[in-house]
C-alpha cells in the first residue's frame, strides 16, 4: 500500500519465507520480517544488494568461441557476445532442431533443480521440462542431492514415496511434544537449515518447538560430529561423521542381548529379523555388533551407548534422521537401519514416538496441515524414457554410451550433445566441481536460462537473462504451509529479462510447438486458470480460499488446514491393523530384509542394513589427508542464492571453516586465520573459526561459495565441492556423497 511518501510497501515470500518490501523508484531498497514470523530469517537483507547486482544478466549473451566456430571447449573462460533476443532465440530454435533432428531427443538433457522460486506458475523446473516435452521429450534425472540416496531405498523398507512421507505423514511438533521423552537425532535438528523450504514457509517455529521440548525436560540427544546442530540444551553424543550405522548397530546389540527387544512388534509389523538377527550379533561373520566393537568406530564409549540404548527401550521415544546423514558414501545404510532399531524398540505408530525423517531439514516438517494440492503448471508427458540419478550428471557426461547401475537396473548412459538448465546451479550442487568442469565441456551446446553470471551461466553457449521471482507476478503456496501469497511484481524486470514461459514460448513458436506450449495463454491467464482450480479443490475439501482479485487486494490469508488430531501420527494405521492396512513393500510390512535388494546383487547394499565404511573417513585417514571435511548447508543464504551481494561484504569471503582447537594448534592456526583446505580433488580457502563445538578431526565448510576460476590452483571464496568425491551412494542409490571427505588444513 501507499502510504503517500515515495515509498510503496509490499509483501512476498521465498523459499526463506515472507518479507516486506520497501520499493523506490523501481528498485527494493529494504526489507523487513513478516509481523507473524516467530524468528524470521535474516536471508531477505541481502536482497536489495543482489537484486541490481553487477552480476545480472542484462542482456542475451551467446560465448563468442560457439557463436563463430562452434567450439565446445574453453568453456567457463571464453568471451560472450550480447545479441538482440529474436536473434538469439533464432539461433537457439536452430540448434535444439538440429541436435533432435541429428541425434533425437536423447541427446538432450533437461537440468533444473526447482529452488529458483517459491512461485507456483514460474517454477522453472516445470517450465523447461513442459517446453522439452513439447518438442519431443528429454534425458531427465531421479530425485534430488538432498535426499536421492533416501528416496531410493525408503520405498525398499516403508513401502513409501518418501517425499510423500515427507511432506503428508510426519508425526507433528504437537504430538510430539505430547507423548515423547526421549528425541534422538542423527544428524541433530538444526533451525538454521530449516530456515528454508520447498514453497516457503512462513512461520519458523522449528527453534520454538525445541525450546519447548527442553523446557518441558523431554531428553533431547544431537548425535553427530556439531554441538551446534541442536539448540543449547540438548545432550551431545559427539560421534565421527559417517558412524550412525555402527552406533545404531550397537544400540539394536544393546537391545537383543539385554532382552529388549520388543519381539511382538517385529513378529506382527515386520519381516526379516531373522536374517538380520544372526549379522547384528556376529553369528553370521564372526563379529558381534556390541557396544565395545562400535565404540572405536564412533568415537563414543560402550557405557554411554547403553545407557542411550536402556532409555530408548524404556521411554517413548522418537528417532529423528537428517538429511545429511545419507548425503555420503553408503548413505543408504543409516536410514534403513534407524527403521530397524525403531522397530526393534516397538514404537512405530504411536503417537509423537517411532521414527521421522527431516525434522529440521526443511521448514514445515513437524507441521501437519491438510493437503491442498494443485497450481503445480503441467509438464505433459516425456515421450523420453532414460532417466538417470539427479547427481550422477557428470558421470553421463564423461561416459556416454557406458552402463551404470542404480536400484535394480542396468542401463547405458545416454549420449548428451545438449544440455538445457533452468533455475539450478549444478557447481553450487555437485561434488569435484574440477571433474565436471572438465565434464561439462564434452556436450556440443549448453543452454541456461539464469538471472545471474553464476559459474554455471558462464559456462553456458547461449544464455537467456532470467527474471527472479521479485520481477514478475506469481502465487506462492507450499503443502507444509498454511498461508497462501499472492507475490505482486515488485520492480521492472533488470536488463533485458524475460520470464522462463516467455523464453520457453519464444521458442515453441521457432519450433513450431507454440500451441501446445502455451495453449494460446498469457503467463497471467495460466495463474488465473492454475488459481481458479487450486480453490475448486479446496472447496471440495471445505476450505475456503478466496478469489485471485481478493488475494491481491489482501495479499496473503493464512488457510483454515491446520491438523488438530493429537493422534495424527505417522504408521498409526499401519499400527492398528497392519492387515487392512498394509504398507506398499512386497510383505506389506516394514522390511528388515528386503528379497528385493538382495536379489539385485549389490555388494554395497546387501539384503539388511549392514555396516560399510566409506573410503573416506577418519578410519582411513592418513598423512596426506587426516581430517574429515563436512560440508553443511549455508547460514546466510539458500544453496548459493544472494551469494553475488554476499560475497561483497568487506570479510565476508572466503567462507569461514570450523575447526577443533587441537587440530588448529598442531598446524599454528589461530582464529581468523586465512587458511587452505587440500587434497588431490582440489584446494580452497577459508578463514579459521577454532571452536570446541566440533570433534577434533573433523572440519565444516559450508557450500554456497561461488565456483571460481578451474585453472587457478585454489579456489578462492572457499567452495567445499572442489574437494568432495562424485562418486554415488551404492549402486541402488547412485545419491549424493557429499560428506565422504578427507582433506588436510594448512596456514595460509
Amino acid at each position: 500500500m501507499n502510504d503517500g511518501s515515495t515509498r510503496d510497501t509490499k509483501v512476498t515470500t521465498s523459499h526463506w519465507g515472507a518479507f516486506e518490501v520497501d520499493i523506490e523508484n523501481d528498485r527494493i531498497v529494504a526489507t523487513r520480517p513478516f509481523a507473524a514470523d516467530p524468528r524470521p530469517s535474516a536471508i531477505p537483507e541481502a536482497l536489495p544488494k543482489a537484486l541490481h547486482h553487477k552480476s545480472r544478466v542484462l542482456r542475451p549473451s551467446i560465448r563468442k568461441a560457439w557463436l563463430d566456430t562452434r567450439e565446445r571447449t574453453g568453456r567457463g573462460a571464453g568471451e560472450f557476445v550480447e545479441v538482440p533476443w529474436d536473434e538469439a532465440l533464432d539461433i537457439a530454435a536452430t540448434e535444439i532442431t538440429r541436435v533432435c533432428d541429428t541425434h533425437g531427443n536423447e541427446a538432450i538433457y533437461g537440468g533444473s533443480y526447482g529452488w529458483a522460486s517459491a512461485g507456483r506458475f514460474h517454477h522453472a523446473q516445470s517450465q523447461v521440462h513442459r517446453f522439452l516435452n513439447c518438442i519431443g521429450g528429454y534425458v531427465s534425472s531421479f530425485g534430488s542431492y538432498s535426499t536421492g540416496c533416501a528416496q531410493s531405498i525408503m520405498p525398499h523398507v516403508f513401502g513409501s514415496n518418501f517425499m510423500s512421507l515427507l511432506y503428508e505423514h510426519q508425526d507433528g511438533w504437537q504430538t510430539i511434544y505430547d507423548n515423547a521423552e526421549t528425541l534422538v537425532m542423527f544428524g541433530g535438528i538444526n533451525s538454521k537449515n530449516a530456515q528454508v523450504s520447498m514453497g516457503g514457509i512462513t512461520e519458523h517455529d522449528t527453534g520454538v518447538w525445541l525450546d519447548r521440548f527442553i523446557a518441558k525436560g523431554i531428553t533431547c540427544v544431537n548425535v553427530g560430529p556439531q554441538r551446534t546442530d541442536a539448540p543449547d540444551g540438548c545432550d551431545w553424543m559427539a560421534i565421527r561423521p559417517a558412524s550412525d550405522t555402527a552406533l545404531m548397530l550397537a544400540l539394536a546389540h544393546v537391545l537383543e542381548t539385554e532382552n529388549l527387544t520388543d519381539r511382538d512388534f517385529l513378529n506382527r509389523y515386520t519381516v526379516g529379523y531373522e536374517q538380520f538377527r544372526p549379522y547384528l550379533l556376529g553369528e553370521s561373520d564372526g563379529q558381534p555388533k556390541s557396544p565395545e566393537w562400535a565404540a572405536p568406530l564412533c568415537g563414543v564409549g560402550p557405557d554411554e551407548i547403553r545407557a542411550l540404548a536402556r532409555r530408548m527401550a524404556s521411554t517413548p521415544t522418537m528417532v529423528t534422521v537428517s538429511w545429511s546423514i545419507q548425503r555420503a558414501q553408503h548413505g543408504e545404510q543409516p536410514y534403513w537401519m534407524s527403521g530397524v532399531l525403531a522397530a526393534m524398540i516397538g514404537q512405530i505408530g504411536l503417537a509423537g514416538c517411532g521414527v521421522g525423517y527431516g525434522f529440521g531439514a526443511i521448514g514445515g516438517v513437524g507441521k501437519r496441515l491438510k493437503g491442498l494440492h494443485g497450481m503445480t503448471f503441467p509438464q505433459k508427458q516425456n515421450p523420453i524414457d532414460k532417466v538417470i540419478p539427479v547427481a550422477r550428471v557428470a558421470d553421463m557426461l564423461r561416459n556416454p554410451g557406458q552402463p551404470f547401475d542404480f536400484n535394480g537396473k542396468r542401463e547405458p548412459y545416454a549420449d548428451i550433445r545438449l544440455v538445457y538448465w533452468a533455475g539450478g546451479n549444478p557447481y553450487h550442487h555437485h561434488q569435484d566441481l574440477n571433474a565436471l568442469h572438465d565434464a561439462w565441456q564434452k556436450p556440443e551446446t549448453i543452454i541456461v536460462n539464469e538471472p545471474y553470471w553464476t559459474a554455471t551461466a558462464k559456462r553456458g553457449d547461449i544464455v537467456f537473462p532470467a527474471t527472479t521471482p521479485y520481477e514478475r507476478e506469481d502465487i506462492g503456496r507450499s503443502n507444509l504451509d498454511d498461508y497462501l501469497f499472492h507475490m505482486p511484481q515488485c520492480v521492472s524486470p533488470v536488463g533485458e529479462a524475460r520470464n522462463d514461459y516467455d523464453i520457453f514460448a519464444g521458442l515453441a513458436q521457432r519450433m513450431g510447438v507454440q500451441d501446445a506450449f502455451t495453449e494460446g495463454k498469457t503467463s497471467g491467464e495460466w495463474i488465473e486458470q492454475l488459481y481458479a482450480a487450486y480453490r475448486e479443490g479446496a472447496a471440495q475439501n471445505g476450505i475456503d480460499v478466496p478469489t485471485l482479485p481478493a488475494l491481491r487486494d489482501a495479499n496473503w490469508v493464512q488457510l483454515p488446514i491446520t491438523v488438530d488430531e493429537p493422534n495424527d501420527t505417522l504408521f498409526a494405521p499401519f499400527r492398528a491393523n497392519p492387515d487392512a492396512a498394509p504398507l506398499g513393500t512386497p510383505s506389506g510390512k516394514i522390511e528388515i530384509y528386503s528379497e528385493t535388494i538382495a536379489s539385485f546383487g549389490y555388494d554395497d547394499c546387501i539384503g539388511h542394513p549392514i555396516w560399510l565404511p566409506p573410503d573416506e573417513w577418519l578410519g582411513s585417514a592418513c598423512a596426506q589427508a587426516p581430517l574429515h571435511m563436512v560440508s553443511p548447508q549455508p547460514a546466510d543464504k539458500l544453496h548459493s542464492q544472494l551469494e553475488s551481494a554476499l560475497a561483497d561484504v568487506k570479510g565476508a569471503r572466503p567462507e569461514t571453516v570450523v575447526l577443533h582447537p587441537v587440530d588448529a594448534a598442531a598446524r599454528g592456526i589461530a582464529n581468523g586465520d586465512l587458511v587452505k583446505l587440500f587434497n588431490t580433488r582440489g584446494a580452497c580457502r577459508a578463514k579459521a573459526q577454532i571452536s570446541e563445538d566440533i570433534i577434533q578431526g573433523v572440519v565444516a565448510l559450508p557450500t554456497g561459495a561461488w565456483y571460481s576460476d578451474p585453472d587457478a590452483d585454489i579456489d578462492l571464496d572457499g567452495n567445499p565441492n572442489v574437494l568432495t568425491r562424485d562418486i554415488g551412494t551404492s549402486r541402488l542409490g547412485q545419491g549424493c556423497s557429499a560428506h565422504t571427505a578427507l582433506v588436510e588444513v594448512a596456514k595460509l
